[in-house]
């Protein structure tokens, strides 16, 4: 079986070179199926675990990778309460999805909307879940209520835009570049964009409101401290992640000035802390999906085969991409 076998940390450009023909074939537990994966979806922490930079460390050696969608296999076992069939078409999470199988516990796998294609699918299962989770269950975002979307462009930010227009608010996006602005606009559905580059842009999004500022701050990248600046008065700040590479140190003063809570979300706990937030998160995601609200966003390139995978992770890691990168494994014939 073809697969990344990482048996030590190395840099990107080296990963090319662990491409491994005889991987062992998945072994599942008791809870899991055998998955056929036909297409995995790159995720920024793939990138820091290959390198050894991730907070969670993985014991040599491992195959990266999470997000998959595929085909449960023809020789798969069935756990006792699983609904799942050999055929079925699914998506979801799963260690080591950078291969051609991968186990996966049955509760991590959902079934395919109907008319989404396998890239598409294999975008869906961490992103959506956790823009909804921080602009519903932490933000409570209103309609009419102004949301400002930082690093629009990416997985989650494209999403997030999505919902926050599905909840009836007015988005202002920022990003990079004016290639990923227009991203923001056309593939996402922003009301206005601004590019975090420009100095002045807390300003300008101040201005943009009337001077009223933001209602809500949707923060994946580490600008809580500029966006205060432009945060309306009883404003929620969400933390979302930290792809700048800087955790910040929030002046207490300005929380207490605006009337405002900053919040974080870790939709990767709630199965944990939260377990009746997770289906009805899915619920209405997935009424979102099939009512044409909103639809997964799939970098206009899809990297063919495990052989572009390091391509992928370099173009990711570069910030090359835009919305969800995607590498095909298996062509999917059945639409």
């Amino acid at each position: 079986m073809k697969g990344y076998l990482i048996d030590e940390d190395i840099p990107l450009t080296s990963l090319a070179k662990k491409l491994s023909t005889s991987a062992s074939p998945p072994k599942p537990k008791d809870n899991e199926v055998i998955v056929d994966v036909y297409s995995a979806a790159l995720n920024f922490f793939d990138v820091l675990q290959v390198a050894g930079k991730y907070q969670i460390k993985k014991p040599f050696p491992y195959v990266p990778g999470t997000e998959i969608a595929g085909v449960v296999a023809k020789d798969s076992p069935i756990p006792e309460g699983c609904d799942l069939k050999p055929g079925d078409r699914v998506f979801g999470a799963a260690n080591g999805s950078y291969a051609e199988q991968v186990c996966a516990d049955f509760l991590q796998l959902m079934p395919v909307p109907t008319g989404m294609s396998m890239d598409e699918a294999s975008s869906l299962f961490i992103t959506y879940p956790t823009s909804y989770a921080a602009l519903v269950f932490r933000a409570n975002v209103q309609e009419g209520e102004t949301v400002l979307v930082h690093a629009g462009a990416g997985g989650v930010g494209l999403a997030a835009i999505q919902i926050a227009k599905a909840l009836g608010a007015h988005v202002i996006a920022t990003a990079g570049s004016e290639e990923k602005l227009k991203v923001c606009k056309e593939v996402g559905g922003a009301d206005e964009v601004i590019n975090y580059r420009d100095d002045k842009w807390p300003q300008k999004v101040k201005e943009m409101t009337g001077g009223n500022g933001v209602d809500v701050v949707y923060d994946p990248v580490g600008l809580l401290i500029p966006s205060l600046k432009c945060a309306a008065w009883n404003s929620r700040l969400v933390v979302v992640g930290f792809a700048a590479g800087n955790i910040e140190k929030v002046p207490a003063n300005l929380v207490l000035l605006k009337n405002c809570s900053i919040t974080g979300v870790f939709w990767g706990a709630y199965s944990k802390n939260e377990v009746d937030k997770i289906p009805e998160c899915w619920n209405a995601l997935l009424e979102m999906f099939e009512q044409k609200r909103i639809k997964p966003t799939v970098f206009s390139r899809v990297y063919k085969g495990l052989e572009e995978l390091p391509q992928g992770l370099m173009d990711l890691s570069e910030r090359k991409t835009w919305g969800k990168a995607v590498v095909r494994i298996r062509e999917d014939t059945a639409k």
